[in-house]
């Protein structure tokens, strides 16, 4: 399956999912219990947060490709419809691989 399919799939029943790095390619998973930004620390990448709850809006990131599945309070209803950014520490995916502006 290509990068373009599974920004299109949803996300496994097993509530894992993939980010995809552009800006290196790079493909990392994330758990159901793991979220992005500790996905992204335990593979030795570095990424700005600051509280970790999703209200201070240090860790946000251009979503490329894919849905994101807003846990945060930090983004008005209408910027998460738009589907184009993403908090780091809190927020998942809906789809089974999101490609992050990284």
């Amino acid at each position: 399956m290509n990068s373009t399919d599974l920004t299109q799939t949803p996300i496994a029943a097993d509530g894992s999912f993939e980010i995809q790095l552009q800006k290196s390619g790079t493909i990392l998973q994330v758990g159901k219990e793991q979220s992005i930004l500790k996905a992204l620390q335990d593979a030795g990448h570095d990424a700005p947060f600051s509280c970790a709850e999703g209200i201070c809006g240090t860790c946000l990131t251009t979503v490329v490709a894919g849905t994101p599945d807003h846990w945060d309070s930090y983004l008005t209803p209408e910027e998460q419809a738009k589907g184009d950014c993403i908090m780091l520490c809190c927020s998942r995916s809906q789809t089974a691989r999101l490609v992050l502006d990284l």
